[in-house]
């Protein structure tokens, strides 16, 4: 299957996760009435998920809060309404019907991220609030096991329209990532390398280039290759072997 082309906004690189999150938030903003309006876009740490969140919200003009462990319920909707830049009432009750009537006023969708924390919290209830009062388009983002995790509410569960999995960055994606991050020229073959260090992670993509170019600028290089690079090491998230 051809990869979909990405949107591009806000100086954030095409990548192929950009258009997975959009596809799937674009998917539950244009849904027929009668269908359900959530949907979650999840896969392991490091794989741009976030990223793809931050140019999806510039995209539809979406709220956007990411979730933090320390979150409670209350934080969890005034977070929500302070996006919104609405006063939050005193009562969690009445700040869940604040932020659905301005979901449904301003016809804007919500975008969730970090939600295995709002799972890990108990607070999932609330998000189905929100929807039941707004018929909003959601989109939750998490970690690999979010799916599993949402089947433990099943009225919330019933009410997820599609799943959107994460995909691994793959070579094109390094090569955004290297035109959107590096003033140093990197070759395609340290490039490679680079890739097949990361195994599908954005972050260790980043990293790395980053990594390339403090060295290219250590060595007075306009460009580094392979054979430049030599047998230093790129990081692929293993702590190196300590030598005593």
């Amino acid at each position: 299957m051809e990869k979909p082309v990405a949107p591009v906004n806000g100086g954030i690189a095409a990548l192929a996760n950009v258009s997975v999150c959009h596809a799937a938030l674009y998917k539950a903003v244009h849904r027929p009435k009668h269908l359900p309006g959530m949907v979650v876009h999840y896969g392991p740490s490091g794989w741009g998920k976030s990223t793809a969140a931050a140019n999806t919200a510039n995209a539809f003009q979406a709220y956007y809060v990411e979730a933090k462990s320390s979150w409670t319920k209350k934080a969890l909707v005034q977070s929500i309404l302070k996006e919104m830049g609405v006063e939050a009432a005193r009562t969690i009750y009445d700040m869940t019907d604040q932020v659905a009537e301005q979901l449904a006023l301003s016809g804007r969708p919500l975008i969730v991220d970090e939600m295995d924390h709002i799972v890990d919290k108990n607070a999932v209830e609330i998000i189905r609030d929100i929807y039941e009062g707004s018929g909003a388009a959601i989109l939750l983002i998490g970690e690999e096991g979010l799916p599993n995790k949402l089947r433990r509410w099943e009225r919330f569960h019933g009410r997820i329209m599609d799943f959107a999995p994460a995909l691994p960055a793959d070579f094109e994606d390094a090569k955004a990532l290297r035109q959107m991050y590096c003033s140093v020229t990197i070759a395609d073959d340290l490039l490679l390398e680079i890739y097949e260090a990361a195994k599908g992670s954005v972050r260790r993509i980043c990293v790395n280039l980053e990594r390339v170019q403090e060295e290219a600028g250590r060595d007075g290089l306009d460009e580094m290759t392979l054979a430049a690079w030599g047998n230093r090491e790129l990081f692929t998230g293993e702590a190196p072997r300590r030598r005593v």
